[in-house]
C-alpha cells in the first residue's frame, strides 16, 4: 500500500515542502530511503524501526520504500523520523490516509518513541502558512512556541510518536496540542543588559557609544589593556530600541536555523549581542559549509556584533566583513546552492595602540618599535577601516574617577535619548530603517548643510583625505548627532562632532 506524507526541510533561511511517500510492498524485509538523502537521513531508518517498536506499534516485515520529493534537491537532518513513522502506519492500515490530509509533519524520533526538536521551526511554520492546502503544523512539543508565532496556521506540539498518532486517530482533542504564541509586547520580555552606570568616568566614549546606536554606525575603539573597551562594548545592546516584531521574527528564524534557539522558546525579545574570538575562522565569522549555515554576522543581525583585540582576527576572516558592512546581507555561493543571509548589525571594534598595548598610556611605557606598530597598524586594511564610521581613543580611566564614587548616567536614560532619535529618523525615512542605511539620495535630501558646515566639511575632507564613502559616512553621523539634539537641521557643530569621530587610520 502507498501513502503520501506532507513534510518540509529548511534550505538557508526559507523551508520548502517536502512529500514523504512511503510504499510497503510484499518481498524479503528491507528499509531503503531514496531522494537524495544526507548520512542523517539514511540513519533515520534504525530511529522509526526502533521508535514505533517500543510506542507500542507493529513494523511491517515487509519491503518499505521511503521517497522524499522532490528528488533532486538534497535532504539533511533528523525531521523527517515523524512523518516516515506516520507514512508507515498511514501504509500499514494503523491510521487512517484522510487523517493526515492537510497536516504538515516534522520531527526527529528518539527509539523510545520521543519525538525531539528540530530546527528551522519557524521557517517551517511560514512556508505551511503560505502553503493553502495545508491546514495545521505538527512539530516537536519544543519547536511549538517559535512556529506558533507564524499566524494563518494552526500549529501542534507533539511530546511523543504515541501522542501523535492518538490524535490523528482522534482519541486527543486538538485543543489540548494546539500551541498559543507569547504575543505580549517584546519591550516587556526584554532581558536586562549591564548598565553603563557600572563604567566609571569615560564620558566622551559614552557619548559616541550613544551616536553609534542611535544611528545604526559602526564603531573601533583604541586603547590600552584595562581602559574600558570591553565594558563598553557588553553594554551597547543596552541602549539600543526593543526589537520590533519583525525584527524578532528576523532574529528567531536565523537562531532556529542555526540551532541555537533554546527548546521551548517562542520569539527572540533582546537585540543579539554576539562576541567570537579572534580565532574564528571565515566559515564561522560569515557563514557556509558544505550545506550554508549562517555565520556570527547573521546571528548578530539587529544587534550587536563585538570584536575584541582586532587585529588579532585573521585577515581573511576581516576582509569577508565588507560586504555585510556595507550591503546589510551576505551571500554564500556553494555547488549545492547560493544562499543569503541578513547580516544587520553595528559592529563595535576594540583593539589595543600597539602590540604591548601601553603606547597611549602615561602611566607606562611602551616597549614597542615604530616598526612593531607600523605592523600591527597594517593588520587591518583600509577598506575596513573607512566602513567604520566613529574611531575612538579610550584613554585609561584615571584612579580618582575609579575611586570617586561619582553617579553616572544609567543606560535607561541613554537608550530614550536613542529611541526618541530613532523614531525621528524612521518618520523621516518613511521605514524602520536607521541613518547608517540611508542611500546616497536621502543624503543628498536629509543631510544638507549650510555654509560654516559645508566649509568645516571641506577643509576635513581635504586635510584628512576622506574618501567619497568616509564623506558620506561623516553626513550620516552628523545627521544623527541632529536627531539626538532633536534639531531638523545638520548645523556646523553636528558636522564638527561628527569629524571628530573620524581619523583616516586608527587612533593612536
Amino acid at each position: 500500500m502507498l501513502s503520501r506524507v506532507m513534510s518540509g526541510a529548511v534550505l538557508g533561511l526559507d523551508a520548502y515542502p517536502v512529500e514523504v511517500e512511503v510504499d510497503i510492498a510484499n518481498g524479503l524485509p528491507a528499509f531503503s530511503i531514496v531522494g537524495l538523502p544526507d548520512a542523517a537521513v539514511k540513519e533515520s531508518k534504525e530511529r522509526v524501526q526502533a521508535a514505533l517498536k517500543n510506542s507500542g506499534m507493529p513494523f511491517p516485515v515487509k519491503r518499505i520504500t521511503v521517497n522524499l520529493a522532490p528528488a533532486d534537491v538534497r535532504k539533511e537532518g533528523s525531521s523527517f523520523d515523524l512523518p516516515a513513522a506516520i507514512g508507515i502506519l498511514v501504509a500499514d492500515g494503523i491510521v487512517a490516509p484522510s487523517s493526515i490530509e492537510g497536516i504538515m509533519v516534522v520531527g526527529e524520533l528518539a527509539l523510545d518513541g520521543r519525538v525531539k526538536p528540530v530546527r528551522g521551526g519557524l521557517s517551517l511554520a511560514i512556508s505551511a502558512a503560505a502553503d493553502k492546502t495545508v491546514r495545521g503544523l505538527v512539530v516537536p512539543r519544543e519547536n511549538g512556541p517559535e512556529a506558533a508565532v507564524c499566524e494563518g496556521i494552526a500549529v501542534y506540539g507533539v511530546a511523543s510518536l504515541a501522542e501523535l498518532v492518538s490524535f490523528l486517530r482522534g482519541d486527543v482533542e486538538a485543543s489540548a496540542l494546539r500551541v498559543v504564541a507569547d504575543r505580549r509586547p517584546l519591550a516587556a520580555r526584554t532581558v536586562g543588559f549591564p548598565d553603563f552606570s557600572e563604567v566609571s568616568g569615560q564620558a566622551s566614549a559614552k557619548r559616541a557609544l550613544e551616536v553609534a546606536a542611535a544611528g545604526g554606525h559602526n564603531v573601533l575603539m583604541v586603547g590600552p589593556p584595562g581602559s574600558g573597551k570591553s565594558m563598553l562594548a557588553r553594554r551597547m545592546a543596552g541602549i539600543l530600541p526593543p526589537l520590533s516584531l519583525d525584527e524578532a521574527v528576523d532574529v528567531t528564524r536565523v537562531h532556529s536555523v542555526a540551532g541555537m534557539l533554546p527548546g521551548g522558546q517562542g520569539l527572540v525579545a533582546e537585540r543579539p549581542y554576539r562576541a567570537p574570538h579572534h580565532t574564528i575562522s571565515d566559515v564561522g565569522l560569515i557563514g557556509g559549509g558544505a550545506m550554508p549555515r549562517p555565520g556570527e554576522v547573521s546571528l548578530a543581525n539587529h544587534g550587536v556584533l563585538f570584536l575584541d583585540e582586532l587585529p588579532e582576527f585573521r585577515r581573511n576572516a576581516l576582509e569577508v566583513l565588507r560586504q555585510p558592512l556595507e550591503d546589510g546581507t551576505v551571500t554564500i555561493s556553494r555547488a549545492a546552492a547560493s544562499l543569503s543571509y541578513p547580516a544587520r548589525f553595528i559592529l563595535v571594534a576594540a583593539m589595543n595602540p600597539c602590540p604591548c598595548g601601553y603606547l597611549t598610556d602615561p602611566g607606562r611605557d611602551c616597549r614597542c618599535s615604530p616598526r612593531e606598530v607600523a605592523r600591527y597598524r597594517s593588520r587591518i586594511s583600509g577598506p575596513l577601516l573607512d566602513r567604520i564610521d566613529l574611531h575612538l581613543e579610550v584613554p585609561a580611566v584615571p584612579v580618582g574617577e575609579l575611586m570617586g564614587g561619582a553617579r553616572e548616567e544609567p543606560s535607561e536614560a541613554i537608550a530614550k535619548r536613542v529611541a526618541e532619535a530613532r523614531q525621528r529618523q524612521q518618520e523621516r525615512l518613511g521605514d524602520s530603517r536607521s541613518n547608517s542605511r540611508m542611500n546616497t539620495e536621502e543624503v543628498g535630501n536629509h543631510c544638507r548643510l549650510g555654509k560654516d558646515g559645508e566649509s568645516i566639511l571641506r577643509q576635513a575632507v581635504t586635510r584628512m583625505g576622506l574618501s567619497a564613502r568616509a564623506y558620506h559616512r561623516v553626513l550620516k553621523v552628523a545627521r544623527t548627532v541632529a536627531d539626538l539634539e532633536g534639531d531638523d537641521k545638520v548645523g556646523a557643530a553636528h558636522v564638527a562632532e561628527a569629524i571628530q569621530y573620524r581619523a583616516p587610520e586608527p587612533v593612536m
